[in-house]
């Protein structure tokens, strides 16, 4: 009986939980009534707004159904009627720019007055911390703020709030630039607005949402997510959370009639002996999102209250919080640049962002963050009228948030001028490649927006470039000479280069500039070597097993099973690939002096391979694609872990600065003997795993990984990592004795 009442409760709870979620949505969206009929808007419009020159503007807001609204601006009047839901919209003949304050008014059963109204530029300034940055928290604020005294640049900044609905207003108003308001603006956009203003000498608007830490995901309106097909996955996430849609309705519905039966037959056994079974629980993909890092939540939260107000753009700076995906940013921001056209109905409205700066991410692999430099470059190619600043040469490698505000607004303020209003004798991008082409051992790059030619910040020769070659043991660094509009690339370590790479680190700062100082960002070209092609030793290997790591099971099957005879072999090889769900690769291939001449011993540890090693292994050579493992040739401080048994974290073989109470690379082994497993090729030396594979009968539960795991088990112990890596591959080698 008590559990019966429990659930009974329960159903109460989830149907009362259902209902003011309901009337929520209604509150949200509909705003119906709460003035007993008077005229209202949005806190978008107020005191000291600037409306948008040179474009159809549009006010709205809500007001008694049926009633007439008049709006009068600028010595011109307009009327609309609200709906039956009391949202009324007005469209107003665009204006030109104008300086002279002036008074907008809104007449209905009430009459609105707002002063002090300007007609100039507006911008939409958003993103995470970079963007939410104020002039008080940037560089050289004291003065900053005492030469604040710019009346024509006005701010208003969008309040701090995560949304499950869409929202229709916020509290807010807008701000005078003043030495005693400056100090709370977005930092980017002002010094992008003043640097505007003085340009064009028309007054600036800037509307500021952003808030630090977020990814984009939740900036981005669900119309965005449906628009981008490799999205489509969030996409059916939101809407099967949006109160309205098919989706949300289908599996509400599906859920009550599956509770309503559970609750008939537990009615039924009231009293009776029979068991009851526990209630259905509340479906996870139901659950309304709660966080502001999930997908829509800041769009609603933020920007819907403000879609349709006329701007002439958007600015943004956000990525630290994605740093680490690759090319899939590049598809996220298509659906947020996308998704807002779409809603603001302004066609492709000028979009310009700022690439993050060089950062130290921790002991992150430092050329994922140029990979994501290599997205957000992407952007500007795949979605038109964008634009990217490029800030390399200002950055702060220990502080992710780079104080020279000063210099990002006024690159935006470059971008602007020149693409959206067309300002033509202004240089608005640093030099970019042209192409390239190899000329015997030289690689040559062409660039181009060179200002009038290529040059360097401290007139030494240009820094970061890399190239790498067949045989060439990965990249190396390139000396790098400058002639015009080209950059001559040699390298004594590589003498047919292949490819080339440039600032492909997260703590890259280069010194390679045009002519009026504006940056190279980092990029690569090239077709490079596949991994073994590009170390040198590698020909002389043979392969003797291949195994497709998602195939994992107790009982190893390998894709490639190569007959080698016993003894006649002096190296071991073993090459690890893995990929990750964003496309971010590592690849290990590391050699050693080989440790037994049974090749049915190389392989993975089963039992019924006879395979138990815990040894030193000599003269190991180590060649990695990511800084997470040391590369190296002849390491004398290498170790296996090799054995099908259990083990534990006590260090039983006295392997030199291992732990006692942490999985790493002196563990001890266990019974049973056909237990949890481990496959681990370690440099002790280093303190550091350069590859494992445990626990190999769980499947996609197993443990894999190249160089140190996160946390206490750096073996990757325990970590059940297998999922993980979308794509994994192990491959064995011998070196055949001459």
């Amino acid at each position: 009986m008590h559990c019966f009442f429990d659930e009974l409760r329960r159903v109460r709870v989830i149907r009362f939980c259902i209902t003011m979620f309901s009337m929520m949505v209604i509150y949200s969206i509909g705003l119906i009534g709460a003035s007993l009929g008077d005229v209202r808007l949005p806190a978008v419009f107020g005191d000291h707004m600037v409306l948008q020159r040179d474009q159809e503007l549009r006010f709205w807001g809500w007001a008694q159904g049926g009633e007439k609204v008049v709006v009068e601006f600028g010595g011109k009047s307009a009327q609309g009627v609200a709906d039956d839901q009391g949202r009324w919209v007005v469209k107003f003949p665009a204006m030109a720019a104008s300086k002279l304050p002036q008074v907008l008014t809104i007449r209905g059963a009430n009459t609105l007055r707002f002063e002090d109204v300007l007609v100039g530029e507006v911008w939409l300034c958003s993103g995470q911390s970079n963007m939410e940055w104020t002039v008080a928290a940037s560089g050289n604020p004291q003065e900053e703020i005492a030469a604040g005294d710019h009346p024509l640049i006005r701010h208003i900044k969008v309040p701090l709030v995560a949304s499950m609905v869409p929202l229709e207003d916020f509290k807010g108003q807008w701000q005078v630039c003043s030495p005693q308001t400056v100090a709370g603006f977005t930092a980017c956009g002002y010094y992008m607005a003043r640097e505007l203003s003085k340009k064009l000498d028309v007054p600036v608007g800037l509307v500021n949402a952003s808030w630090g830490g977020t990814r984009i995901e939740p900036w981005v309106p669900p119309v965005g997510f449906e628009q981008v097909e490799t999205l489509s996955g969030i996409y059916r996430s939101v809407m099967g959370r949006t109160p309205g849609s098919k989706e949300y309705q289908q599996k509400l519905g599906d859920y009550i009639e599956r509770l309503e039966s559970w609750l008939q037959r537990a009615k039924q056994e009231v009293g009776g002996k029979g068991l009851v079974e526990p209630s259905p629980g509340y479906p996870g993909d139901l659950a309304p999102f709660t966080s502001n890092q999930d997908p829509t939540m800041l769009y609603n939260g933020m920007i819907h209250s403000v879609v349709g107000f006329p701007i002439r753009g958007a600015i943004w700076y956000q990525g630290e919080s994605n740093h680490d995906e690759g090319m899939l940013y590049l598809e996220k921001k298509k659906g947020l640049v996308q998704g807002w056209r779409t809603l603001w109905n302004q066609g492709e409205f000028p979009f310009y962002y700022v690439q993050i700066a060089p950062f130290r991410y921790g002991d992150a692999d430092p050329t994922t963050l140029a990979k994501f430099w290599e997205a957000q470059g992407a952007i500007e190619k795949a979605i038109p009228s964008t634009g990217m600043v490029v800030i390399n040469d200002i950055a702060t490698v220990s502080d992710i948030h780079p104080p020279n505000k000063q210099e990002v607004g006024r690159r935006l303020a470059l971008l602007a001028l020149r693409d959206t209003y067309g300002k033509t004798d202004v240089v608005a991008r640093g030099p970019q490649m042209e192409g390239f082409e190899v000329s015997g051992g030289e690689l040559k790059v062409t660039f181009k927006n060179t200002a009038g030619g290529l040059k360097t910040r401290d007139g030494k020769e240009p820094s970061h470039f890399e190239v790498i070659g067949v045989g060439s043991n990965g990249y190396h660094p390139a000396k790098a000479s400058i002639q015009g509009d080209q950059v001559i690339l040699t390298c004594e370590a590589v003498k047919a280069p292949r490819a080339f790479r440039f600032a492909w680190n997260m703590l890259a700062e280069p010194n390679l500039c045009g002519g009026t100082g504006l940056p190279v960002g980092a990029f690569r070209a090239g077709v490079e070597p596949d991994f073994l092609d590009s170390i040198s030793t590698a020909k002389e290997y043979k392969l003797i097993y291949d195994l497709d790591l998602n195939k994992l099971s107790a009982d190893i099957q390998y894709d490639v099973k190569v007959d080698a005879a016993n003894g006649s072999f002096d190296r071991i090889g073993y090459l690890v690939e893995l990929t990750d769900s964003n496309g971010a690769e590592r690849k290990v291939f590391v050699t050693m002096k080989a440790f037994t001449d049974d090749v049915k011993k190389i392989g993975i540890p089963t039992l019924s391979s006879g395979a138990r090693f815990q040894m030193p292994v000599e003269d190991m050579d180590v060649f990695s694609s990511t800084s997470n493992v040391a590369s190296g040739r002849g390491i004398s401080s290498g170790s296996i872990e090799f054995w099908p048994d259990n083990y534990g974290m006590v260090n039983g073989a006295h392997v030199e600065g291992a732990s006692d109470s942490i999985y790493d690379f002196g563990d001890e082994i266990a019974v049973p003997p056909d237990g949890y497993g481990s496959m681990q090729v370690h440099n002790v030396g280093a303190k550091q795993t350069i590859f494992a594979i445990n626990q190999w009968k769980a499947a996609q539960r197993a443990d894999i990984g190249i160089g140190n795991s996160d946390g206490n088990t750096k073996d990757w112990t325990f970590t059940n990592s297998a999922s993980s890596w979308m794509n994994k591959r192990l491959r064995v080698y011998v070196r055949p004795k001459p």
